[in-house]
């Protein structure tokens, strides 16, 4: 049994481990499989994370917070979580190969996944042109000719962050009207560097090494043109990872979720949520790695409110890994 087993492995999860391990929690994590690392194990440069001057490689930042989650004592499994009961003051996890933990507390950060075209070379040139985030990656766009594909609050929202690097940024919508709120749509019709391709979806994406044009069937009369362009940013939503909680947890309208306030808590004691799968709203990797800091300081507040015997049993049943380093104190 454990004190704290950590469902996820992007930012929030292992900030959480880290946090987690440094307060003596032992914490066991549970990675996928096949998607260890979470988005960012999909994504190139990273400019935005505080402490990288320089920039940072996507798989590079979260191999290095693995690292750290490590050296402190987090034992990290490379398995599929594929049910979960999260009643009672033991929570158990059971795990594609049969196994079956226990523990005290769960912090679930699964993140959330993009919506994505389902085109054949998306993935190819997915970090090389295509991307899900303007925030992430608008920078390197400077005086380019780009494209949002969407036609809610997000995607109006990212072609108009978007004017403020590349010289020409079309949207593409398969309709012939926006779904956007009005005052998103009044702002996005008013920018000078917004084209709208209205009844138009994106069949082809095109380009070797980097993305130089996409392919558009008209949803009228079906006719093919090609724009060339730098860039393609897909805004049609995500989807939070939640269906291993559902009937348990308690979801919010936008399908997140749902926690008490500004913490990590949510319907069941003992079970906190963090990152991704919480926020539908700003979704940046260093907002995650804060929630997941919150959600170590919630689930250690929690543990420490347990009869003592409880929690003594966790600890004996706990397989620690010893850390490579000291501890530095911060």
């Amino acid at each position: 049994m454990r004190q704290v087993i950590i469902i996820g492995s992007g930012p929030a999860g292992y900030t959480a481990a880290i946090y987690a391990a440094r307060a003596n929690l032992a914490p066991l994590l549970i990675a996928s499989s096949v998607e260890a690392g979470g988005e960012l194990m999909k994504t190139t440069e990273v400019d935005n994370f505080p402490g990288f001057p320089e920039g940072i490689q996507g798989p590079d930042l979260m191999v290095a917070m693995q690292a750290q989650a490590e050296r402190f004592g987090t034992e990290v499994i490379l398995d599929d979580v594929v049910s979960l009961d999260l009643t009672g003051q033991v929570k158990t996890v059971t795990l594609g190969n049969g196994d079956v933990h226990e523990g005290l507390s769960v912090i679930f950060a699964t993140g959330s996944a993009y919506r994505k075209l389902g085109l054949e070379d998306e993935e190819r040139l997915s970090g090389q042109g295509v991307s899900w985030c303007a925030t992430c990656d608008g920078f390197f766009f400077r005086k380019k000719t780009i494209a949002v594909v969407g036609g809610g609050d997000s995607a109006m929202e990212e072609a108009t962050f978007l004017t403020r690097f590349a010289d020409k940024v079309y949207v593409v919508h398969r309709k012939d009207s926006l779904r956007a709120s009005k005052v998103m749509q009044d702002r996005a019709f008013a920018d000078p560097k917004i084209e709208f391709l209205f009844n138009k979806e994106v069949a082809h994406i095109y380009g070797e090494g980097l993305v130089n044009g996409i392919g558009l069937i008209d949803t009228v009369d079906g006719s093919e043109t090609t724009l060339n362009l730098s860039g393609l940013f897909i805004a049609i939503g995500a989807d939070p990872r939640t269906h291993l909680v559902h009937g348990q947890l308690d979801l919010t309208t936008e399908g997140t979720i749902a926690v008490q306030g500004r913490t990590s808590r949510t319907n069941l004691t003992g079970v906190f949520a963090a990152g991704d799968v919480i926020d539908p709203t700003y979704r940046q990797a260093v907002t995650a790695a804060a929630s997941g800091t919150v959600a170590a300081l919630d689930a250690e507040h929690y543990l420490a409110s347990l009869p003592k015997d409880l929690v003594d049993a966790a600890v004996q049943a706990a397989v620690v890994s010893e850390p490579a380093a000291e501890p530095v104190a911060v």
